[in-house]
């Protein structure tokens, strides 16, 4: 069941806005980037291609361990209107942009759920390749898409009360820049950085490995692919309105066609037989 659908107008347009005004201000003096992005990358991450179910819509916030993220609960009080999807969505987006990350275009009009998936949706940290490839293919994303958003870790720190794991994946986890790669083919990495099973398969694997290459080479190109892979999660399963309104069009224009066809060849059937 979805529930709080966004009216497409500018009111909410400008509520979205307010919203992210309040979410800069958070961000900067909370330092909670981190878990922001995590939020949103979580709540996105349970996105099933095949069945249409999971997604964006706000659902995690019924998971009772993700409390933590309720940092972002004083600016959805402020902002009623918006929904909870679109609201940790954008959150993740200001995530990036104010830790120095690159612009991700946002597109309002997420719907809220009341169901939550089953568990076991999001990726397992001791695991390998292929458990990375069944979770972002069940989402129709591409190994592309799983090494630039890996690097979304230059974020952030691992907490043993939430994965098991402790540490920072680079010297500077509040700083959005191109260093997890780097540190990844550091063979002389420092040692209390953190690189879990899920970040050695990225330099194991030969079809990840160009791509941790490609970005600890190339910050922009990381920064490009990286932008265009996290809109690409935040909008799994959405429908934008005007992409609606289009299907919709477009439904009608088949259904018109197809019926002017067979009128067609009802009055000229006896040229068809």
């Amino acid at each position: 069941m979805m529930a709080g659908v966004p009216a497409k107008d500018p009111k909410y347009l400008k509520e979205i806005e307010r919203s992210r005004r309040d979410l800069r201000a958070l961000i900067s003096t909370k330092n909670c980037a981190p878990i922001m992005l995590r939020l949103a990358w979580h709540d996105a991450g349970t996105y099933d291609s095949k069945t249409k179910i999971g997604g964006p819509n706000g659902s995690i916030r019924h998971d009772h361990e993700l409390r933590h993220s309720a940092n972002s609960e004083e600016v959805k009080t402020r902002h009623p209107q918006i929904t909870y999807a679109d609201l940790y969505q954008l959150a993740g987006v200001v995530a990036v942009e104010v830790t120095g990350g690159p612009t991700i275009d946002f597109v309002p009009g997420r719907k809220d759920s009341e169901v939550s998936p089953e568990e076991g949706r999001l990726p397992d940290a001791n695991q390998g390749a292929k458990h990375l490839r069944d979770i972002f293919y069940r989402m129709g994303l591409s190994d592309k898409d799983i090494v630039a958003l890996s690097g979304g870790h230059t974020l952030g720190r691992a907490h043993p009360e939430r994965s098991g794991f402790e540490g920072a994946w680079t010297k500077d986890p509040l700083k959005f820049d191109n260093s997890y790669f780097k540190e990844l083919l550091e063979s002389d990495s420092d040692p209390d950085l953190l690189k879990l099973p899920t970040d050695k398969a990225l330099v194991e694997d030969p079809k990840f490995l160009r791509y941790v290459e490609l970005y600890a080479k190339d910050e922009d190109t990381f920064f490009r692919d990286y932008a265009a892979s996290h809109k690409k999660l935040s909008e799994l399963g959405f429908i934008w309105p005007s992409r609606l309104a289009l299907k919709f069009a477009v439904g009608v224009l088949v259904t018109a066609t197809v019926a002017i066809l067979s009128h067609y060849y009802e009055v000229h059937r006896r040229f068809f037989e």
